[in-house]
């Protein structure tokens, strides 16, 4: 299924993920068509690209593959949405400060149109939904959020939010790239106008493919600010003059897919799937307890919120009387994959990560500190 060094133990699956078997031999084989017959099986790749939505709408139970768009990343998601809305001088956002940079600066950038961003530490707050709420007022017009707050790996209530917001009238924004592949999501049951996803994390796709998901009802609210020939609603007839956007969420996407990591990340999705998000959810909280377990014996400082329902892929934790950032780097020369956030050393662990690897990953800490 995986073919990882044995030397290597591997829990950064919150940052770049490691390619399955499948996906690996998907991108050969691709590879060896395109050597020996060029695009002579065309056709064939457009029916991998529609798996690849239509495995997408699956995942976050979208109503229709059409409303999923494939964009280069994340980051270009939110620039859809931030740019693509007609926006007021008064207008405020309301998100948490420990977003990821890409969930922040965007949303900052738009201060040139005299748009406020109002912003509520996640990590701090007694009741970190009910602080992001009260920060709404009249002028509210957007909630933009990560499923799982990237740092400290905080789950965030998605219900409770999109609840709030279809109760009055406010759109309502995801980022969700910390969950999907490893978290159960439902777009419809947390009423979400905007998704987004790159597909190089608990996904273990290629990076430069995310999804794009936008509620039907906004594309005209959507000002479009790239166009070209895959855009349109007439694709393929390249002899038209006249053209309008497609009624798909291809409108937003404005030229030539990313094939190759189409093929990866359809591969990816079909394993993900067949195994279950549920029994990866399970699977990934047992590994996340071990984590959690394995930190309290040794006394280190829990950086994330250990309750069930905050809970996710993300264990962070500190080691007290030493520097947490040298540690990592050493964790990572000793074959540790893991990631330095927050002030904290940041496990990821997947679906296919032994119980085994994680008590070495510890005794690796435990080397490293004597």
């Amino acid at each position: 299924m995986f073919s990882l060094k044995p030397e290597i133990i591997y829990l950064n699956h919150a940052a770049v993920a490691p390619w399955p078997d499948c996906s690996a031999e998907a991108v050969r084989q691709f590879a060896d068509e395109n050597a020996h017959c060029g695009a002579q099986h065309y056709p064939r790749w457009l029916l991998k690209e529609q798996a690849l939505r239509q495995h997408l709408a699956q995942l976050i139970n979208a109503p229709s593959s059409d409303t999923i768009a494939l964009l280069k990343n994340t980051s270009e998601a939110l620039s859809m949405v931030a740019y693509g809305l007609t926006w007021q001088p008064g207008d405020n956002i309301v998100s948490f400060a420990d977003e990821f940079p890409s969930n922040r600066i965007v949303w900052q950038s738009l201060s040139q149109f005299g748009v406020e961003l109002r912003c509520v530490e996640a990590a701090t707050a007694a009741d970190p939904e009910a602080a992001l709420m009260a920060l709404c007022d009249e002028r509210t017009r957007l909630i933009t959020t990560s499923s799982v707050q990237y740092a400290t790996g905080m789950r965030i209530d998605l219900q409770q939010l999109g609840d709030f917001c279809q109760q009055r009238d406010i759109l309502f924004c995801v980022d969700a790239i910390q969950s999907l592949g490893v978290l159960p999501f439902d777009v419809q049951q947390i009423h979400a106008d905007f998704v987004m996803a790159d597909g190089h994390k608990w996904m273990l796709g290629p990076e430069g493919l995310a999804l794009f998901y936008c509620h039907p009802e906004l594309y005209d609210q959507l000002k479009l600010q790239q166009f070209g020939w895959h855009m349109v609603a007439q694709v393929g007839d390249y002899d038209a003059t006249e053209w309008h956007p497609s009624s798909s969420a291809t409108r937003f996407e404005c030229g030539s897919p990313n094939m190759l990591a189409i093929h990866a990340l359809e591969a990816s999705l079909a394993l993900l799937l067949a195994t279950g998000i549920d029994k990866i959810a399970e699977s990934v909280m047992q590994l996340g307890q071990l984590i959690i377990d394995q930190a309290h014996e040794r006394g280190f400082l829990l950086l994330t919120d250990t309750a069930p329902q905050r809970r996710s892929g993300i264990i962070t934790f500190q080691v007290p009387n030493i520097d947490n950032q040298i540690l990592y780097q050493q964790l990572m020369q000793a074959g540790v994959i893991c990631a330095f956030r927050g002030g904290g050393i940041r496990f990821s662990p997947h679906f296919h990560t032994q119980k085994s690897q994680i008590i070495n990953a510890f005794k690796a800490i435990d080397n490293l500190c004597r």
